[in-house]
This record gives structure tokens, sequence and C-alpha cells, in this order.
């Protein structure tokens, strides 16, 4: 592509192709936006919402292999992994496994680190929003021991010999009860976060596409089977429907990011990373999110009630809800919050977070100069999706590429 595009078409809805349609409109450039579910049907919108940096880290960690191979195949386990002969599945889980490693950590770390000071930045550039970004004040980790409180005050120590210092506060019992009346008894001691932020994800990406609708962009409905590179222009091949035309496209579709972008040299797995959540009604409800790092669960206030969130789970992305999981996610919740009926739950809902074996997204140009990616962040879409966003469009509209886009290389 000789000069920068008139028309682009992002394929996904989620919040990272919406926030790529709305930087590429800041650019300039029309956009229309496809998607067969609508908006933020996929992950966007059962997620915890949370915008944290400190606790944005790769997924691969060489934690989640401490305790056994063997613990990864309980469905009770924070990371599950179901027993498959899935070639596709086995290979990604060999190179995922591959990267679990202290030195590979290091390395993705450091680009987290450059992420994570520019994500926040991003989201305060989307502006006219209907739906706000939200201090979360405060921001507090839970644990049952100290020993386990240790374990995360050693990776804010990990990160900051990266060059990333975590802002952050010891709390005893009497401190965080104080803070957050619903902590139950097993809840000894605390961190409190600083500088962190969330979203009710579900109304900030319907939200964003009040915006890109206003700013003059059309949102189709539409199953993207095939897209052609012309040579002039890009043909997207629509299911049941007649061929849809650009000068460029943005393949970001989360999960199923492969299916289209592969004939174009993009041969990293994106894998789905399945994740949980529900809705219950505490008797004292938190004014910020909280997080129980041991346990591996998030909570997040959302105005209609508590939102439950947690496990990865490595199965097919249209693999049904399994209920063994919810259970996990209450088990391991249970002992540490209080004033909850964990019967009376509701919104229990699965999504499949977009993951890759060395845990960084897939952001930039394809080996066609017309077909571009944006996906998997893994569990970071909410809080990534602005500043990938941003990086693209500047990619595609002034052929600029930042030092992060080197390191999101679709090709590696």
């Amino acid at each position: 592509m000789s000069s920068r595009p008139e028309h682009v078409i992002v394929v996904g809805a989620g919040m990272v192709g919406l926030s790529t349609a709305w930087f590429l409109q800041r650019e300039g450039i029309r956009v229309t936006v496809v998607d067969r579910g609508g908006v933020a049907a996929g992950s966007s919108w059962g997620n915890a919402g949370w915008l944290a940096p400190s606790l944005t880290l790769p997924l691969p960690d060489p934690a989640i292999l401490a305790g056994g191979i063997k613990a990864t195949l309980s469905p009770s386990s924070p990371v599950y992994v179901p027993l498959t002969t899935n070639p596709r599945l086995l290979k990604f889980l060999a190179d995922f496994t591959r990267h679990c490693t202290s030195s590979k950590w290091r390395a993705a770390m450091t680009v987290f680190n450059q992420a994570n000071a520019m994500a926040l930045d991003a989201f305060d550039e989307l502006e006219g929003l209907s739906e706000p970004t939200k201090p979360a004040e405060p921001f507090i980790a839970a644990f049952a021991s100290e020993s386990d409180r240790q374990k995360l005050i050693d990776e804010f120590d990990h990160v900051a010999e990266l060059g990333r210092r975590t802002a952050y506060s010891l709390l005893d019992s009497g401190e965080i009860h104080t803070l957050v009346p619903t902590f139950g008894e097993a809840v000894t001691c605390g961190v409190r976060l600083a500088e962190q932020r969330f979203i009710n994800p579900g109304r900030f990406v319907h939200a964003l596409a009040d915006s890109v609708r206003v700013r003059g962009a059309e949102i189709v409905d539409a199953d993207i089977r095939e897209i052609r590179d012309s040579g002039a222009g890009v043909e997207l091949e629509v299911r049941n429907g007649e061929p849809l035309v650009a000068d460029a496209v943005v393949v970001a579709t989360g999960t199923w990011l492969g299916s289209l972008a592969r004939d174009f040299g993009v041969s990293t797995i994106v894998q789905a990373g399945r994740g949980y959540s529900f809705t219950v009604q505490p008797e004292h409800m938190p004014v910020a999110p909280i997080y129980f790092p041991a346990q591996r669960v998030a909570a997040t206030p959302l105005g209609d009630g508590l939102r439950v969130a947690g496990m990865m789970e490595f199965r097919k992305p249209d693999a049904p809800l399994d209920p063994r999981r919810i259970k996990a996610i209450v088990d391991a919740a249970k002992p540490m919050l209080t004033g909850v009926d964990w019967e009376a739950r509701s919104d229990e809902w699965v999504g499949s977070r977009p993951c890759t074996a060395d845990g960084l997204p897939l952001v930039g140009r394809t080996k066609s100069p017309r077909v571009f990616v944006s996906g998997g962040h893994g569990m970071w879409g909410i809080a990534l999706g602005p500043l990938s966003g941003k990086l693209l469009a500047e990619q595609i509209a002034r052929g600029e590429d930042a030092g992060l886009l080197s390191s999101f290389d679709p090709l590696r």
C-alpha cells in the first residue's frame, strides 16, 4: 500500500477492534466495523473490567508450573487443561510451557512495562465517551497468610528490577477489614494498590461503539469467511451476503483471528484461554475491585452487583460452560468473602480470551500491506485495547512503527 488508506474495514466489535476504529477515525480515515455477534459479544463483556497496570503481567509464568503439570488436569485448578489429543492445542501447550521460565517471563515483562506505562493515557485520549473510567480506590489484594502476600510482593520486586515500580502499601487484618467489610475471616492481610482504574466493560465498549458511530462509522452484523488482497485493496467474503471492499482491513476477532489472518503469514496460534464470571449481591458492596491472588479470583462492583471472575481454561472456544469451573471459583472465594448468598448468583458466563504462547499480543501489519491484525492479548484485551488501537492506527495512517509494535509483530 503506497499511500494511506481512505477506507478501512475493522473485523471485530470488541474493545480491541472498536479502539482501533476510533483511533483510525482520529487519523481521518473512514471506517466500517463488522462483527458476526454484535458489539461486545465476546470476551469484552464478562470480564472483570480492570485497568490495572500493576497487575497486567505476562500469562506464561513459572508459577503456573510450580504445582506440577498434574495439577492443571484438575477442573478445580485455576489453570485447567482438559486431556486432549487436539494437535493444535498440544502444540500451543508445548510452546506455552517453554515460555514458563524466569528468563522468558523477564523478557516479556520488559515489554509489558513499556505497554503499562502508556495504557491509561490511551484511555484518556478516547474523548467524548458516555461511560467513564473509574478510579479503583481502594484497590485491594487480600490474602489468607503473609506467605501468600509475600509472593505478590516478590513479583512486584521482579517488575521493579526491570524498570517499573509498583505503588502499594501493606495492610494488616484490622485495616483491611475496616476498608472492605465484606472480607471474610480467612482474610488476614492485604496489599493496597495505588493508581489503578476499572470500568464496566460491557457499558464501556457499547459507549465506544456509540462514539464510533457518531463519528461516521457503520457497524455491520456480518460473518466474514475470507479476506482477499486484490493488489489495489481488499475484498471480504461475507457468509450469505455481498462482498465488502475497502483499501485495507484490520482483523480483531480475538480467538478466531487465525482463521482470517493465516493466509497472510500469521502462523502464531491464538488459543482460547477461557475465563468464567458470575454476579452476586453481597451485604456490603465494595466500592472498588478486590483481588485474591492465591486463589486467582477477581471481583469488581459493576453497579448491578459484584462480578466475580477467574480461571484460565485451555479448550475449544465454543465448548459449553463447565459448571465445575463456576464451582471452583465459588469454593475459592467463599472463605474470603462474607455476607454473600452464593446460590443466588446470576449472569454465569464463559468467554474465550485470545492467548499466545509467549504472552505477547499480535498487533501490526501482515505479509500483505493491506491486511493488519490486532489480537492475542490474553486477559488484557480490555486494559491494552486502546493502546493497541492507537499504535496500529498510527502504523496504518502514517507508517509509524513504535517500539512496541516490533515486540507485537504478528509475523514473529
